[in-house]
């Protein structure tokens, strides 16, 4: 049994994701500057990037597109239980598959990277900009964070069917 819920950890990711969206609003650089940006940056040997160093329109919109993100998940998390599990069964692989992917990609095609290609035919692509410490530390957190909810679902999805095995159970025995 876990000790702590799957919905519990989605709602403190809710309330994260609504958080770090009104510090980029207010002050992107207390984001850039975090020990863990820093850290998880430098070990893989990615840029951090110049325009988190002043409120811009990018980092608005990466705040408006976080808080909706964190509104919506806060509202998915009313629904009845049945209709939670079945969305949360879904949404859960389908965000670890885009989060492996982004975080994926961050690395590998880094300048100097497994992937890179840094020859005399290169141009520089609109992917280049997602090759930075602050990307690769939000999708590997968030990552990390969504593991952990999918095997809290899959452990809690298993207890409610060995419950209900138990019940069917003691119901036929008593018949």
């Amino acid at each position: 049994m876990a000790i702590v819920s799957a919905y519990t950890i989605i709602r403190t990711l809710s309330l994260f994701h609504i958080t770090l969206a009104a510090l980029i609003l207010k002050d992107p650089k207390l984001v850039a500057d975090q020990n863990i940006v820093f850290l998880l940056g430098q070990s893989m040997q990615l840029p951090t990037p110049r325009e988190f160093s002043k409120p811009s329109a990018t980092t608005a919109f990466i705040a408006v597109l976080l808080a909706f993100l964190g509104l919506s998940d806060l509202t998915s998390l009313s629904l009845s239980d049945e209709l939670a599990e079945s969305y949360w069964g879904t949404q859960t692989p389908v965000r670890l598959a885009f989060l492996f992917v982004v975080t994926g990609y961050t690395y590998t095609f880094k300048e100097g990277g497994m992937l890179s290609s840094k020859g005399h035919a290169y141009a520089p692509g609109a992917g280049d900009h997602l090759k930075n410490s602050i990307v690769f530390t939000w999708g590997f957190l968030e990552l990390a964070a969504w593991f952990w909810v999918f095997i809290t679902l899959r452990d809690e999805r298993r207890q409610r069917a060995m419950r209900l095995i138990e019940q069917r159970k003691a119901e036929h025995d008593r018949l």
